[in-house]
């Protein structure tokens, strides 16, 4: 195993998202030093030079930030991948439009990064999501635990926030998920959805809720929020930083976190072949374990044909 420095971040890719989860890095205090890798290296220069500024006030912490380059990568604690293009305002709200050339992207960059080491955590936060995570760790034999795609984590947290200011709580007080692709078929099990112990059944009684929760139309809100906010806002930014730094904090403090992340499946639910999104025990090891959440009838089927849309996009480019 390579040597590692522990709080040693290199982030590639210093486009909207990039910088976000750079600034979110250095406000939350997660790491000692980040390394910044961009083809454009100019630009790469100017969002280091900017962050760095913001080292000098004191609510920051004085972590190193500079340009690298993939040789950095040899005792990086966690690699964070956001390189290749994202769905621009006014093209297809389908994140598979991305798939031939982050594909091709992705494999260029776990080329670059196997050269160098197979120990640290990579963080994979492009797309399509579950498609680039698999083809990743399985085509370049990455050990499975040290890397994990971001997923539904993001989508979770959407559902969480929509789901609680229904209900008029804390979104930080509901339990639910969402699982499978983050994409298009991705769904909540719904039979698992609480807040603080009352079941998903009894939202309307306990909270008052004029009618029950329309389960299908707050799911594509969901679904649909992301790329809603792209035709808004020209790009989405802010909330998957927060998910990045959801996914460094649990490893930088060992919190053995549970968080839907997307990770290789390898027998879950009976299911191989693909990633997708389940519950992590997350850790300063990676991915500790996975859960496997009881599904009722509703949640098997969509679980199934989750599974059947992804083996079939991996097919496809295999």
């Amino acid at each position: 195993m390579e040597n590692i420095s522990y709080g040693k971040i290199v982030l590639i890719g210093a486009g909207h998202v990039g910088s976000a989860i750079l600034d979110s890095l250095l406000r939350m205090n997660l790491a000692d030093e980040i390394v910044v890798i961009n083809r454009n290296e100019k630009k790469a220069l100017g969002v280091v030079l900017d962050a760095s500024h913001t080292t000098a006030f004191a609510y920051s912490a004085n972590a190193n930030i500079r340009v690298g380059t993939y040789e950095d990568c040899k005792d990086a604690q966690i690699i964070i991948n956001t390189a290749g293009p994202s769905i621009q305002p006014g093209n297809s709200r389908d994140r598979m439009v991305l798939l031939q050339t982050n594909v091709q992207v992705m494999k260029e960059i776990m080329t670059q990064i196997t050269t160098y080491t197979r120990s640290a955590i990579i963080i994979n936060v492009s797309n399509p999501m579950d498609i680039l995570t698999y083809i990743a760790q399985k085509e370049f034999n990455y050990p499975r635990n040290l890397l994990i795609g971001t997923g539904t984590l993001l989508d979770t947290a959407r559902f969480n926030k929509m789901l609680a200011d229904l209900c008029g709580v804390d979104a930080k007080n509901v339990t639910g998920f969402v699982l499978g692709e983050h994409g298009g078929t991705s769904f909540i099990p719904w039979n698992a959805v609480n807040i603080v112990g009352i079941p998903f059944h009894d939202f309307q009684k306990q909270f008052g809720l004029k009618e029950p929760v329309d389960c299908e139309k707050l799911l594509h809100e969901v679904k649909v929020s992301g790329l809603d906010i792209v035709e808004l806002k020209g790009y989405t930014s802010s909330g998957i930083a927060l998910s990045v730094c959801r996914l460094v904090g649990a490893i930088m403090r060992n919190e053995r976190a549970v968080v839907p992340a997307s990770v290789v499946l390898e027998g879950e639910y009976g299911l191989e072949g693909i990633a997708m999104s389940l519950p992590c025990v997350i850790s300063r090891n990676g991915v500790e374990r996975t859960l496997q959440i009881p599904l009722d009838k509703e949640g098997e089927k969509n679980l199934k044909i989750c599974y059947e849309y992804l083996r079939n996009v991996i097919k496809s480019i295999s």
